[in-house]
């Protein structure tokens, strides 16, 4: 069912929300964030296929109609997603498209920060809209990871968060655990830094070797670990990269694709009835222009598309105030025009989850966006 902007955004002026339904959040939900490094091309993830100038701006990137994944009169996901398709199916899993985030250039890093800040403008927020949804939580230790060797922007700020991301070292031996506890035992600085390590060890306990970070489906069972456990995180970040494609764009993009089907997967597989309470919000930094470059690929744009999956979301929606493909309807005449701001969309998508107020918790993450276009209904009651 496509949903267009008027409607999803007429929803809020439905919630009146009592003061006793956020009084506390509900903190057996888990929010997932997968973040697209590199602008992930939205136009052939959720392809339009029924846009009467997809076919003929795309030329030999679009995307064959009769191999795509239908999901309803409209779009279709690429062929390289079943199992988001077998989710949207089942009503846990929604996609948005045409959406971006306040920024309108076209940088990498100045994109990703302000994706990942919540501001307006890059290097305007000095922390992660992550870390300050969780300072909105009740506190019950190390409640937010980052699957990465270092704290991704988003989670970084005054609340303390926990990484882990497996080695390819070989495992070590007890003997040598052993030591190095002795010899941090007495350096309280060095001393906590190493149990905080070895705690993120037992929540990843078991497994196996073969399992490294490379490979998508074990990087998500990896994770539903930690998400599973009922003293695990509530809130985590996972990175993804590869997705600049301005070459050879059809083959590189559809591994991409396999590849986060298969860590949706393996989140799905390894957090057995913790998935009932999970959200998972994919974005990125912005889309990608409508036309293909002489390469074979796409150079960086504007519109994207996002999704947010799970056992937890109300799902089986693709929400769209579809802008066209034709040329005088794309933005600066090359890129899908933005029609859904991805702060409202996301924001929305924590105080659903986390059961907060809605005006509070846009405020807090997003404070330098306008407060319109707040949605309900994302999620399931």
């Amino acid at each position: 069912m496509t949903l267009d902007r008027r409607r999803f955004l007429g929803a809020a002026a439905l919630c009146t929300a009592s003061p006793v339904l956020f009084a506390q959040a509900a903190t057996e939900r888990r929010f997932v964030f997968i973040i697209q490094r590199g602008a992930a091309d939205g136009l052939n993830t959720v392809i339009p296929y029924a846009e009467p100038a997809y076919a003929s701006m795309r030329g030999a990137l679009a995307i064959d109609a009769a191999s795509a994944l239908k999901l309803d009169g409209t779009f279709a996901l690429h062929p390289s997603l079943p199992q988001l398709h077998a989710l949207y199916a089942d009503g846990q899993a929604s996609f948005f498209h045409a959406v971006a985030s306040p920024y309108r250039d076209r940088s990498h890093f100045d994109g990703q920060n302000v994706l990942e800040t919540g501001g307006r403008a890059p290097y305007q927020v000095k922390d992660g809209w992550m870390n300050r949804l969780l300072g909105l939580l009740p506190r019950h230790g190390k409640d937010a990871i980052a699957f990465s060797p270092a704290v991704p922007m988003a989670l970084r700020g005054a609340v303390e968060v926990t990484t882990y991301a497996p080695s390819a070292l070989p495992v070590a031996t007890d003997d040598l655990m052993m030591r190095v506890e002795q010899l941090y035992a007495k350096d309280a600085q060095l001393h906590a830094i190493w149990s905080s390590a070895l705690d993120a060890r037992g929540m990843a306990g078991g497994m196996p070797g073969g399992e490294r970070r490379q490979d998508p489906a074990a990087l998500g069972r990896m994770a539903a670990r930690f998400l599973a456990r009922a003293d695990g995180p509530r809130l985590a970040m996972i990175e993804t990269g590869g997705w600049d494609t301005h070459s050879a764009q059809n083959p590189r993009l559809a591994g991409q694709l396999r590849g986060l089907d298969q860590l949706i997967g393996g989140l799905h597989e390894g957090l057995g009835a913790a998935w009932s309470q999970t959200v998972i919000l994919v974005a990125t930094e912005f889309g990608r222009t409508v036309a293909a470059n002489g390469t074979g690929g796409t150079d960086h744009g504007t519109g994207a598309a996002a999704m947010l999956v799970g056992g937890a979301v109300q799902g089986g929606r693709v929400v769209a105030d579809w802008p066209g493909l034709a040329p005088a309807n794309l933005f600066e005449g090359r890129d899908l025009a933005p029609t859904l701001a991805l702060d409202a969309l996301v924001s929305s998508a924590c105080a659903e989850a986390f059961r907060l107020d809605p005006e509070r918790t846009a405020r807090i993450l997003f404070p330098e966006s306008a407060r319109a276009g707040l949605a309900q209904g994302l999620l399931r009651t």
